[in-house]
This record gives C-alpha cells, structure tokens and sequence, in this order.
C-alpha cells in the first residue's frame, strides 16, 4: 500500500508485505515506545486486525499477533498496560473511515494463522543493560551477566558471586513487569537438577525490580532480546569440539572490584551472614580470577 496513517504516538506506514511501525517521541509518549524507536512487523506475523472504540472522542487500530511471533509480547506475557501495547494506533474518532478502510485491506492480506514456529519481529539489538534493585543486568548477544550491589543484594546472592550465563545454557525469561509486587526478571536454565529459589531475590539466576530499578522500557526490551537469542541458539545445532570449536578464555577482572567484594565479603562474615568455610571459599574464588 505505501501510504502512512499517524495516529497520537505513532505512525504506520503500510507496505507490500509489513507494517512499518515508526514511535512518535514526546513526552506523553510512552517509554516503552520511544525505546523501541520503531518495529516492522511482516504481515505473516499478524493473525488479525481490530478497530474499536477508544476513550474521549478516540478510535483504535489493533494488530493482533500471532502467538510466539514476537519476543516483545511472548516476553511481556499479558503484564503490559493497554496505554503501553506497541500494537495499538489511537486516532481521532473523525479519522474512523479512513481507519476501517486500513483495517479491511490489512484482513484482506493476511493468510497466516495460530502460533508461529519461530520469531518473525525483531527483537531489540545488544548491547543492553539496565540497574535493577540488588544488581545491574548486561546483555551482550551471547551471554547475560548479573553483577551485584552490595547496598541491594541479598547475602545468599553475594556468596554466590556475580554471576554469567551463556544464551547456550538457558532455556527461556521470566518477567514480572515492576509495575507489580515482586517484579524481577529470571533466566530459566536448562538442565538444572536443583530447583530454583522460590523468591527472586534469593536466586542468582534473577535481578529484582524496586521504585525506579528495571522500569518496564529497559527491563522488558532486555528480555525480549534475551529470549530472542535463547530461541535462536535452540534452533541451531550445536557443534561438537570435535569438529573444531575453540575454546573461550575468560576475561579477568579488575583487581579494584576484586578487593572490593573481598572487602564486603569480611563484612558479611563479621555480621555473622558468612560461615568461616563459606568466607574462605569464596575469598578463593575471587582471588582466583585475579
């Protein structure tokens, strides 16, 4: 089609085989919207098409994607508000005509439908970090690494260290959007005898939200991107060392940071928190990486 329809925070730009979603920045504009910058999604990943109407004198024009075509909404799980759905477009109630004639002539171009064998939107692109309540979490395309704050991180996520997780050994994300009791985003490990913590900010594979800690546009983008790349890797076939892999050598750490969690670590042994053996393990392991 190759026309534009612009509605209050966004603008749709309709094309042969997708919907270009492009966000308007401002500050009535949602967060989430302005990180996301702008989406395309493939007609093939719509399974329909809805106009409603919307509050005070509004119309909405709604994609509805299909189930596990994108790692946004897969990832969100139903926790993101109506204001903040990536796949609404609110207009002018006069401007309802030329909504509908949008709407028939995306139904019209539609053939897929039921749940996606694989991501067909893209996910948001690495790097991405964001600071939760007890750690802040980084995300470089291969791996996702938890580093922990000795002001917010339990003494059970301390003696554990700061922690790293190859996309390789995770099988999916949980999020819990911040906006709720008990926000926190948890990687899902694959082949793990022991069962995980039942509270998130007891287990190291997990990072809690708080009052301005992993707010919804970082958090959520985050672990989409996460979940994209856990697909991914599932989908390619794992090469054996054998056929030549070469192995990869962990970065050293900085001796600063080192002797700074040596040094909250004796904090936490002299509290009481740290048994002698636990202390004297983990000060080993630190020293270790030296």
């Amino acid at each position: 089609m190759g026309d534009v329809l612009a509605g209050f925070h966004a603008a749709w730009e309709f094309e042969s085989d997708s919907v270009l979603i492009r966000y308007v920045r401002g500050i009535r504009t949602p967060k989430l919207f302005q990180a996301l910058g702008e989406r395309r999604v493939p007609l093939e990943a719509v399974e329909s098409v809805s106009l409603t109407p919307g509050k005070r004198g509004t119309v909405v024009l709604r994609l509805e994607p299909r189930p596990g075509a994108d790692p946004l909404m897969e990832a969100a799980a139903g926790q993101l508000k109506e204001s903040c759905d990536p796949y609404r477009l609110v207009l002018p109630a006069e401007r309802e005509t030329l909504a509908e004639y949008y709407a028939d002539e995306l139904r019209a171009q539609l053939t897929e439908s039921g749940p996606a064998e694989r991501h067909l939107v893209a996910a948001p692109e690495a790097p991405l970090q964001f600071k939760a309540y007890d750690g802040k979490a980084t995300f470089d395309g291969t791996s996702v690494a938890f580093r922990w704050f000795w002001t917010g991180a339990s003494s059970a996520k301390w003696k554990a260290g700061d922690q790293r997780f190859p996309v390789s050994e995770l099988s999916g994300v949980e999020w819990r959007s911040p906006e709720v009791f008990e926000g926190h985003l948890r990687l899902l490990r694959r082949d793990t005898t022991a069962p995980a913590p039942a509270q998130a900010d007891q287990d190291p594979a997990a990072v809690v939200f708080g009052l301005g800690y992993g707010p919804v546009h970082e958090s959520l983008p985050f672990a989409a991107a996460v979940l994209a790349a856990v697909w991914d890797c599932a989908a390619v076939p794992a090469i054996s060392p054998a056929a030549g892999t070469v192995g990869v050598t962990s970065a050293r750490r900085d001796p600063a940071d080192i002797a700074e969690r040596i040094r909250h670590l004796g904090e936490l042994h002299q509290a009481g928190l740290v048994t002698d053996e636990e202390f004297s393990s983990k000060k080993a392991e630190l020293l270790a990486e030296l």
